[in-house]
């Protein structure tokens, strides 16, 4: 594989870290700038919110300009952002980084794959967009418990150091690395947009928001919950999470297979599941055993969703499949908002650390419900062509 790929997969691995390590430092975050564990989790959701902005907005706006020029402008961004966290001296400003960080995030994994699969024949563009996501993955698995460890250890603002050298490396990876690549031609702004004229596509963005989103809402308070719930050390947190990452590494490999065989059967049991396992976690959040276990099987339910999920809007969008991954990418951090804001909703109420467990499970089933009303709609279903089809585009998910 050429070793542009690997620049690419060092990008993702630092936007991977970006999204999600804070989760496992907010009661450190909280605690300096003198906030609620509740306005600490807007740090999340307005991460999410800015992605799913820069998704749709940058994609269009970079979409003539040459691909190694956009993605090296999109790692800039990265890095300022992450930056003036690590600098930031009160909350707002904090919020400010976030925000920056993440407006680069949907438009370079977009773009980032157009490129991975023009460095390679045609053949083997799967392997190679999965080695540039495989970045995001083990950004979950390693990256993150390193970062909540470091961030324990010597300051949260040290995470954000590191994040900042990181988005300096692949910056330097990009620009000795990956060729340039010209921006596509043809094809206005208008006729892409024209994409959202199809209401399945709205269907799927609904449906990743709200079956995404479950999962995400039940993450984003973790750390109190195996702190403050099941009894575990702030130092064990980081290890906790390298077992929520590995469901999270086994999920999108496992998850990919089964949609490429039946997607809506695979997305059914998928949401169901995970509604029943977040159900069962608040139950048994007191325990540290099952605790362990119910991590592994969220992790694994609810990232097994991802291929899935961006499969589905693929196969409603051949006419603008950039745009509209785009736009999932978007949905999918639309669900981390929703999922962090509603989560921090219960934990405001006074309703206990297992609510946003709780939460998360309602808003998981609702995501089932809303697919299984989606499938019953006019060009709702899948024939077996099109759910081949869908899987070749499931690589493109992940972020």
């Amino acid at each position: 594989m050429p070793a542009a790929l690997f620049a690419l997969a060092l990008g993702g691995f630092g936007i991977g870290l970006t999204e999600f390590v804070i989760m496992g430092l907010l009661p450190e975050v909280a605690a300096d700038f003198g906030v609620t564990d509740t306005q600490a989790g807007y740090l999340i959701s307005g991460y999410a919110l800015a992605v799913a902005l820069g998704g749709i907005t940058l994609t269009l706006l970079l979409r003539r300009v040459e691909r190694k020029r956009a993605l090296l402008g999109l790692v800039v961004l990265f890095i300022a952002g992450n930056l003036l966290s690590a600098l930031a001296p009160s909350y707002v400003l904090m919020m400010t980084g976030r925000i920056v960080a993440a407006l680069c995030h949907g438009a370079f994994f977009g773009i980032g794959a157009v490129v991975a699969a023009n460095l390679v024949r045609e053949d083997k563009r799967a392997g190679a967009i999965s080695i540039m996501f495989a970045g995001l993955t083990i950004a979950n698995v390693a990256g993150v418990p390193l970062g909540t460890f470091i961030g324990q250890a010597f300051g949260w603002r040290a995470t954000f150091w590191m994040i900042t050298a990181v988005g300096l490396l692949a910056l330097v990876g990009i620009a000795t690395l990956v060729p340039r690549t010209p921006a596509p031609q043809g094809g206005s702004v208008g006729a892409e947009l024209r994409l959202f004229a199809n209401p399945q596509v709205w269907y799927s963005m609904g449906i990743t928001v709200l079956g995404y989103g479950g999962m995400f809402g039940a993450f984003t308070f973790i750390a109190y919950t195996l702190t403050e719930v099941s009894g575990f050390p702030a130092g064990a947190v980081p290890w906790l999470l390298i077992v929520f990452g590995v469901g999270l590494f086994a999920g999108n490999l496992l998850g990919g297979k089964a949609a490429d065989r039946n997607l809506p059967l695979t997305l059914i049991v998928l949401f169901g599941g995970l509604t029943l396992i977040l159900v069962a976690f608040a139950l048994t959040a007191a325990s540290p055993v099952a605790t362990v276990i119910a991590l592994v099987l969220m992790g694994g339910f609810g990232f097994a969703t991802v291929p899935g999920l961006q499969a589905r809007i693929m196969n409603h969008a051949d006419a603008a499949p950039t745009l509209a991954s785009g736009a999932n990418i978007a949905a999918f951090n639309l669900g981390n908002a929703l999922g962090a804001w509603a989560a921090g909703l219960g934990l405001a109420a006074g309703l206990g650390y297992t609510s946003p467990l709780w939460i998360g499970a309602a808003i998981t089933l609702a995501g089932l419900a809303l697919f299984l009303l989606a499938t019953r709609v006019r060009g709702g279903e899948y024939s077996r062509a099109s759910e081949r089809t869908g899987a070749d585009h499931t690589v493109a998910a992940d972020a």
